[in-house]
């Protein structure tokens, strides 16, 4: 199975900025779509970035302008500017494709904590 570990998260002002990063590791043969996610306390997990084939992302409205979903391989980034204190939530990292011998995978992160805060 196909691992993903993040990293990244933390404190922060509002206002202000944080990168997360996504390391998959396993033997992947390759990767159709990766994306970010984010939960609140009582609140559904809700997608916030997705890309695929390394080109085509879309974006929750939500973070529309402030956050960029960005992948190299087999790490995945979301930049995350302007921070507000409505972001603070879980992140997850997800990503789906195939590994060797063609069988698909989908895989979750255990996710980091962002926490925007003054």
């Amino acid at each position: 199975q196909v691992q993903l570990v993040e990293s990244g998260g933390g404190l922060v002002q509002p206002g202000g900025s944080l990168r997360l990063s996504c390391v998959a590791s396993g033997n992947i043969d390759s990767i159709n779509t990766v994306g970010w996610y984010r939960q609140a306390p009582g609140e559904q997990r809700d997608r916030v970035a997705m890309l695929t084939r390394e080109t085509n992302a879309h974006y929750a409205d939500f973070v529309k302008g402030r956050f960029t979903i960005s992948r190299e391989n087999a790490k995945v980034y979301l930049q995350m500017n302007d921070l507000k204190p409505e972001d603070t939530a879980v992140y997850y990292c997800h990503a789906d494709g195939l590994i060797q011998g063609l069988s698909h995978f989908d895989s979750w992160g255990r996710g980091t904590q962002v926490t925007v805060s003054s």
